[in-house]
Protein backbone atom coordinates (compact mmCIF):
# COMPACT_ATOMS: atom_id res chain seq x y z
CA UNK A 1 0.00 0.00 0.00
CA UNK A 2 1.10 3.21 -1.16
CA UNK A 3 0.12 6.25 1.52
CA UNK A 4 -0.59 9.85 -0.37
CA UNK A 5 -0.04 11.90 2.61
CA UNK A 6 2.86 12.51 4.58
CA UNK A 7 1.52 13.51 8.56
CA UNK A 8 3.34 15.39 10.75
CA UNK A 9 5.13 13.09 13.12
CA UNK A 10 3.87 14.88 16.33
CA UNK A 11 -0.16 15.21 15.51
CA UNK A 12 -2.14 17.96 17.35
CA UNK A 13 -5.54 15.85 19.45
CA UNK A 14 -8.41 18.41 19.41
CA UNK A 15 -10.17 16.62 21.48
CA UNK A 16 -9.83 18.89 24.50
CA UNK A 17 -9.80 22.52 22.59
CA UNK A 18 -13.38 22.23 23.26
CA UNK A 19 -16.24 21.84 25.32
CA UNK A 20 -14.37 18.42 26.89
CA UNK A 21 -11.72 20.21 27.95
CA UNK A 22 -10.51 24.33 27.61
CA UNK A 23 -13.25 25.59 26.17
CA UNK A 24 -10.83 27.85 23.77
CA UNK A 25 -12.38 30.93 22.19
CA UNK A 26 -12.05 31.22 18.20
CA UNK A 27 -8.89 33.52 18.36
CA UNK A 28 -7.58 31.26 20.77
CA UNK A 29 -7.73 28.41 18.37
CA UNK A 30 -6.83 30.52 15.24
CA UNK A 31 -3.86 31.30 17.31
CA UNK A 32 -3.20 27.83 18.09
CA UNK A 33 -3.39 26.03 14.89
CA UNK A 34 -0.46 28.88 13.70
CA UNK A 35 1.82 27.86 16.50
CA UNK A 36 0.86 24.43 15.59
CA UNK A 37 1.77 24.81 12.65
CA UNK A 38 4.90 27.18 12.59
CA UNK A 39 6.58 24.75 14.96
CA UNK A 40 6.15 21.43 12.88
CA UNK A 41 2.92 20.33 13.42
CA UNK A 42 0.81 20.54 10.88
CA UNK A 43 -1.68 17.64 11.29
CA UNK A 44 -5.15 17.94 13.45
CA UNK A 45 -7.04 15.15 14.96
CA UNK A 46 -10.76 15.05 15.57
CA UNK A 47 -13.61 13.13 15.92
CA UNK A 48 -17.39 13.72 15.19
CA UNK A 49 -18.31 12.88 18.76
CA UNK A 50 -16.32 15.60 20.25
CA UNK A 51 -17.23 17.79 22.47
CA UNK A 52 -20.68 16.31 22.12
CA UNK A 53 -20.91 16.75 18.40
CA UNK A 54 -19.51 20.42 18.40
CA UNK A 55 -15.54 20.75 18.68
CA UNK A 56 -15.41 20.44 14.51
CA UNK A 57 -17.51 23.96 14.43
CA UNK A 58 -15.39 25.54 16.70
CA UNK A 59 -12.24 24.39 15.54
CA UNK A 60 -13.35 25.19 11.93
CA UNK A 61 -13.88 28.61 12.82
CA UNK A 62 -10.61 28.94 14.31
CA UNK A 63 -9.11 27.48 11.36
CA UNK A 64 -11.22 29.91 8.89
CA UNK A 65 -9.97 33.02 11.24
CA UNK A 66 -6.79 31.56 11.48
CA UNK A 67 -5.83 32.42 7.75
CA UNK A 68 -3.32 29.30 7.15
CA UNK A 69 -3.49 27.96 3.63
CA UNK A 70 -5.81 24.71 3.79
CA UNK A 71 -2.71 22.61 2.02
CA UNK A 72 -0.47 23.33 4.71
CA UNK A 73 -2.51 21.51 7.03
CA UNK A 74 -3.58 17.84 6.95
CA UNK A 75 -7.38 17.31 9.23
CA UNK A 76 -8.36 14.08 10.16
CA UNK A 77 -11.85 13.19 10.83
CA UNK A 78 -13.69 9.99 13.03
CA UNK A 79 -16.99 8.78 12.33
CA UNK A 80 -19.75 5.67 13.38
CA UNK A 81 -20.00 6.25 17.07
CA UNK A 82 -23.52 7.51 17.98
CA UNK A 83 -23.33 9.36 21.61
CA UNK A 84 -26.01 9.93 24.13
CA UNK A 85 -25.79 13.67 24.42
CA UNK A 86 -28.18 16.29 24.14
CA UNK A 87 -27.54 17.03 20.03
CA UNK A 88 -28.25 13.50 19.45
CA UNK A 89 -31.49 11.64 20.16
CA UNK A 90 -30.15 7.97 20.81
CA UNK A 91 -30.88 5.62 23.61
CA UNK A 92 -28.00 3.60 24.24
CA UNK A 93 -24.27 4.66 22.59
CA UNK A 94 -23.90 2.66 19.38
CA UNK A 95 -22.77 2.29 15.95
CA UNK A 96 -23.14 2.97 12.71
CA UNK A 97 -21.88 2.39 9.50
CA UNK A 98 -24.59 2.26 7.30
CA UNK A 99 -24.21 3.78 3.54
CA UNK A 100 -25.88 6.80 4.14
CA UNK A 101 -24.91 7.59 8.14
CA UNK A 102 -21.28 7.20 6.78
CA UNK A 103 -21.61 9.81 4.19
CA UNK A 104 -23.57 12.06 5.86
CA UNK A 105 -21.14 11.92 9.10
CA UNK A 106 -18.55 12.78 6.36
CA UNK A 107 -20.07 15.65 4.57
CA UNK A 108 -21.13 17.34 8.17
CA UNK A 109 -17.67 17.09 9.23
CA UNK A 110 -16.25 18.75 6.21
CA UNK A 111 -18.82 21.76 6.57
CA UNK A 112 -17.80 22.65 10.41
CA UNK A 113 -14.60 22.19 9.57
CA UNK A 114 -14.60 24.91 6.78
CA UNK A 115 -12.94 22.39 4.01
CA UNK A 116 -13.89 20.94 0.88
CA UNK A 117 -11.94 17.45 1.85
CA UNK A 118 -10.22 15.58 4.59
CA UNK A 119 -6.83 13.87 4.40
CA UNK A 120 -7.68 11.00 6.35
CA UNK A 121 -11.76 9.89 7.32
CA UNK A 122 -11.61 7.00 9.67
CA UNK A 123 -14.31 4.57 11.34
CA UNK A 124 -13.73 5.53 15.07
CA UNK A 125 -14.51 2.05 16.74
CA UNK A 126 -15.00 -1.51 15.46
CA UNK A 127 -18.62 -2.70 15.02
CA UNK A 128 -19.81 -6.59 15.31
CA UNK A 129 -22.57 -5.14 12.99
CA UNK A 130 -20.46 -3.47 10.22
CA UNK A 131 -20.86 -4.54 6.76
CA UNK A 132 -17.55 -4.26 4.40
CA UNK A 133 -19.23 -4.04 1.18
CA UNK A 134 -21.72 -1.12 2.11
CA UNK A 135 -18.86 0.78 3.73
CA UNK A 136 -17.00 0.53 1.00
CA UNK A 137 -19.91 1.97 -1.41
CA UNK A 138 -19.77 4.78 0.94
CA UNK A 139 -15.44 5.42 1.38
CA UNK A 140 -15.50 5.02 -2.48
CA UNK A 141 -18.64 7.40 -3.22
CA UNK A 142 -16.92 10.05 -0.86
CA UNK A 143 -13.12 9.86 -2.48
CA UNK A 144 -14.44 9.39 -5.69
CA UNK A 145 -16.45 13.07 -5.04
CA UNK A 146 -13.53 14.36 -3.36
CA UNK A 147 -14.00 14.49 -0.48
CA UNK A 148 -11.81 12.61 1.51
CA UNK A 149 -8.21 11.83 0.53
CA UNK A 150 -6.93 8.48 2.61
CA UNK A 151 -9.58 6.14 4.35
CA UNK A 152 -8.60 4.21 7.49
CA UNK A 153 -9.54 3.38 11.30
CA UNK A 154 -9.18 3.50 14.86
CA UNK A 155 -8.74 0.93 17.31
CA UNK A 156 -9.59 -1.98 15.40
CA UNK A 157 -7.74 -5.14 15.05
CA UNK A 158 -5.60 -6.93 12.69
CA UNK A 159 -8.82 -9.56 11.55
CA UNK A 160 -11.27 -6.50 11.63
CA UNK A 161 -8.62 -4.41 9.17
CA UNK A 162 -8.30 -7.48 6.78
CA UNK A 163 -12.25 -8.06 6.63
CA UNK A 164 -12.23 -4.23 5.45
CA UNK A 165 -9.68 -5.01 3.30
CA UNK A 166 -11.29 -7.67 1.30
CA UNK A 167 -13.35 -4.65 -0.31
CA UNK A 168 -11.07 -1.38 0.01
CA UNK A 169 -7.85 -0.24 1.21
CA UNK A 170 -7.41 0.64 4.98
CA UNK A 171 -4.32 3.42 4.97
CA UNK A 172 -4.02 3.96 8.75
CA UNK A 173 -5.13 2.55 12.26
CA UNK A 174 -4.83 5.13 15.45
CA UNK A 175 -4.69 2.99 17.98
CA UNK A 176 -3.96 3.43 22.16
CA UNK A 177 -0.29 2.68 22.64
CA UNK A 178 1.93 4.15 25.29
CA UNK A 179 4.67 2.24 27.78
CA UNK A 180 1.47 1.70 29.84
CA UNK A 181 -0.27 0.11 27.32
CA UNK A 182 1.76 -1.53 24.87
CA UNK A 183 -0.17 -4.75 24.43
CA UNK A 184 -0.58 -4.13 20.98
CA UNK A 185 3.13 -4.81 19.87
CA UNK A 186 2.16 -8.40 21.31
CA UNK A 187 -1.08 -8.96 19.45
CA UNK A 188 -0.63 -7.98 15.84
CA UNK A 189 -1.45 -4.88 15.97
CA UNK A 190 1.48 -3.01 15.39
CA UNK A 191 3.22 -5.78 12.85
CA UNK A 192 0.16 -5.51 10.85
CA UNK A 193 1.11 -1.68 10.26
CA UNK A 194 4.53 -2.38 9.15
CA UNK A 195 3.89 -5.77 7.01
CA UNK A 196 0.93 -3.34 5.09
CA UNK A 197 2.90 0.21 5.75
CA UNK A 198 0.00 1.21 7.04
CA UNK A 199 -0.03 4.77 9.11
CA UNK A 200 0.20 3.97 12.71
CA UNK A 201 -1.31 6.63 14.88
CA UNK A 202 -0.91 6.63 18.68
CA UNK A 203 -3.60 8.24 20.95
CA UNK A 204 -3.17 8.58 24.53
CA UNK A 205 0.67 8.08 23.70
CA UNK A 206 1.69 9.32 27.61
CA UNK A 207 -0.83 6.28 28.48
CA UNK A 208 -1.21 6.55 32.04
CA UNK A 209 2.09 7.40 33.73
CA UNK A 210 0.75 11.17 35.00
CA UNK A 211 -3.03 9.64 35.86
CA UNK A 212 -2.07 6.79 38.35
CA UNK A 213 0.13 6.53 41.30
CA UNK A 214 0.77 2.87 41.36
CA UNK A 215 3.12 0.47 41.30
CA UNK A 216 4.58 0.46 37.95
CA UNK A 217 4.56 4.27 38.03
CA UNK A 218 6.69 4.32 40.76
CA UNK A 219 8.89 1.77 38.91
CA UNK A 220 8.99 3.26 35.85
CA UNK A 221 9.64 7.11 37.50
CA UNK A 222 12.94 5.45 39.05
CA UNK A 223 13.82 4.78 35.58
CA UNK A 224 13.10 7.57 33.90
CA UNK A 225 15.05 9.81 36.79
CA UNK A 226 17.82 8.33 35.18
CA UNK A 227 16.86 8.48 31.88
CA UNK A 228 16.27 12.11 32.38
CA UNK A 229 19.95 13.05 33.12
CA UNK A 230 21.09 11.53 30.23
CA UNK A 231 19.44 12.28 27.76
CA UNK A 232 18.73 16.10 28.78
CA UNK A 233 14.94 15.63 28.23
CA UNK A 234 12.08 15.75 30.49
CA UNK A 235 9.48 12.72 31.67
CA UNK A 236 6.99 13.07 29.09
CA UNK A 237 9.88 13.50 26.32
CA UNK A 238 10.98 10.48 27.54
CA UNK A 239 7.45 8.95 27.42
CA UNK A 240 7.46 9.44 23.77
CA UNK A 241 10.59 8.76 22.41
CA UNK A 242 9.67 4.94 23.79
CA UNK A 243 6.77 5.12 21.81
CA UNK A 244 8.75 6.64 18.55
CA UNK A 245 11.82 3.80 18.69
CA UNK A 246 9.25 1.39 17.55
CA UNK A 247 9.34 0.08 13.97
CA UNK A 248 6.09 0.92 12.97
CA UNK A 249 6.92 4.66 13.24
CA UNK A 250 4.15 5.86 15.34
CA UNK A 251 3.08 8.94 15.40
CA UNK A 252 1.94 10.47 18.49
CA UNK A 253 -1.07 12.37 18.91
CA UNK A 254 -0.67 14.56 21.41
CA UNK A 255 -3.68 16.42 23.64
CA UNK A 256 -2.02 19.27 24.69
CA UNK A 257 -2.96 22.91 24.27
CA UNK A 258 -0.07 24.37 26.48
CA UNK A 259 2.36 25.66 23.67
CA UNK A 260 5.70 24.38 25.95
CA UNK A 261 4.22 21.28 26.23
CA UNK A 262 3.72 20.64 22.09
CA UNK A 263 7.45 22.16 21.35
CA UNK A 264 8.82 19.21 24.04
CA UNK A 265 6.71 16.85 21.96
CA UNK A 266 8.36 17.59 18.79
CA UNK A 267 12.11 17.93 20.49
CA UNK A 268 11.02 14.36 21.55
CA UNK A 269 10.91 12.90 17.61
CA UNK A 270 15.29 13.75 18.24
CA UNK A 271 15.74 11.38 20.78
CA UNK A 272 16.76 8.37 20.20
CA UNK A 273 16.89 6.01 23.19
CA UNK A 274 19.74 3.15 23.03
CA UNK A 275 18.57 -0.16 23.09
CA UNK A 276 19.09 -1.09 26.43
CA UNK A 277 17.23 1.93 28.00
CA UNK A 278 14.18 1.38 26.26
CA UNK A 279 14.14 -2.07 27.39
CA UNK A 280 14.87 -0.80 30.53
CA UNK A 281 11.64 1.26 30.61
CA UNK A 282 9.33 -2.06 29.26
CA UNK A 283 10.46 -3.96 32.10
CA UNK A 284 9.99 -0.85 34.44
CA UNK A 285 6.10 -1.08 32.51
CA UNK A 286 5.45 -4.63 32.72
CA UNK A 287 7.16 -5.84 36.21
CA UNK A 288 9.12 -8.68 35.19
CA UNK A 289 11.72 -9.53 32.47
CA UNK A 290 11.27 -9.93 28.86
CA UNK A 291 10.65 -13.69 27.60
Amino acid sequence: MKNLISYSKIIAGTMTWGSWGKNLSKEEISHLIGYCVENGITTFDHADIYGGYENEEVFGNGFFHSKVPRERVQLITKCGIQYVCGARDNKVKHYDYSKDYIIWSAERSLTKLKTDYLDLFLLHRPSPLMQPDEIAEAILHLQKEGKIREFGVSNFSPSQIALLESVIPVSANQVEFSLTAEKLMHDGTLDDCIMHNRTAMAWSPLGSYFRKNNKARKRIKKVIKRLKKKYEADSSQILLAWILKHPSKVHPVVGTTNKERLIASVKATEIDLELEDWFLLLVASQGHKVP
